[in-house]
């Protein structure tokens, strides 16, 4: 028996929630459109239900002009820095921000943190200078860069 993903975000755009999962779903690796709920009253687009790598969302066309803020982002982590780069380039699309320290802010508005995989290692170690000297290097950034975080790390920079 498969077990429900049990907290699904949802996400609320004014009339963009079609666009904005057809976005999502082109550039986050393990994605899909699972279903679209079309309101029976004028056969517009109501939900669209889709997956990122492999999590269950829902875009909701609420008819309101919500903004998303920096309070809330999505993260995404990266093994390699090409991974990184296609992101990063895929997120700010046509319209995006580019914010600082890994963060950018994406055509319709949400924020994502695009960040490298070796940090989660970093962080389960007792190597209190080693963060410090990362997180230096980090707050200079916009696009996370490996190479020299890992250089920063390992006290290389």
């Amino acid at each position: 028996m498969k077990i429900k993903q049990r907290l699904t975000p949802f996400l609320s755009y004014r009339d963009r929630a079609e666009e904005a999962a057809d976005f999502y779903v082109s550039i986050i690796p393990d994605s899909r459109i699972i279903r679209k709920v079309v309101n029976p009253s004028d056969q517009s687009v109501l939900t669209v239900e889709f997956e990122m790598c492999g999590m269950k969302t829902i875009a909701l066309n609420a008819g309101q002009q919500w903004e998303f803020t920096e309070a809330f982002s999505l993260a995404i982590v990266c093994d390699s820095q090409e991974e990184i780069d296609r992101l990063w380039n895929g997120l700010l699309g046509d319209g995006g921000q580019e914010l600082a320290c890994g963060w950018l802010k994406d055509p319709f508005g949400m924020c994502w943190q695009v960040w490298p995989s070796v940090m989660e290692e970093w962080f389960a170690t007792d190597n209190p200078a080693g963060l410090q000297r990362m997180f230096e290097a980090l707050w200079q950034m916009k696009k996370l860069d490996i190479a020299a975080l890992t250089r920063a790390y390992a006290g290389n920079e």
